[in-house]
């Protein structure tokens, strides 16, 4: 949806949070991080990369060079890189992001902060007006 269509590095995962695993907590670590399990509470804070997998459930802020989200996440996500909701993902909490991608049948609810400048509109003289030709459009 915004920013590019390249799907971020894939690194190996070095920590995960197992599917029967409830944590509660700050985890801090260098390597990616998948989340199968629940967290409850605290943060989540990598250099790499968090994967939230279809059966998670996450109460918690996450903080990670790129966030791929296929579960459900409640709490602020701060992702330097790219934030992807996929379809089956859930988010309610603000963001603050590098690039964002949601899938059609993703689901946000939150504010979003881009962090790179966006392009800057046309800018026009005053009292000059735009043309078509300006736009160019298929037709």
């Amino acid at each position: 949806m915004f920013g590019g269509s390249k799907r971020p590095p894939i690194e190996k995962i070095e920590t995960i949070i197992g599917p029967n695993t409830t944590f509660n907590g700050y985890l801090k670590c260098d390597g990616s991080v998948r989340i199968d399990g629940v967290c409850e509470g605290g943060r989540i804070e990598t250099v790499g990369n968090i994967i939230v997998s279809e059966s998670a459930m996450v109460a918690a802020d996450l903080v990670a060079r790129n966030v791929s989200v296929s579960g459900a996440v409640s709490g602020r996500i701060y992702a330097s890189g790219r934030l992807e909701i996929l379809s089956s993902g859930r988010v309610w909490g603000d963001v603050e992001v590098g690039s964002f991608l949601l899938d059609e049948e993703g689901y946000f609810r939150g504010q979003m902060i881009m962090k790179e400048e966006p392009p800057k509109p046309p800018q026009l003289a005053r009292g000059e007006r735009f043309s078509t030709g300006d736009f160019p459009l298929e037709r």
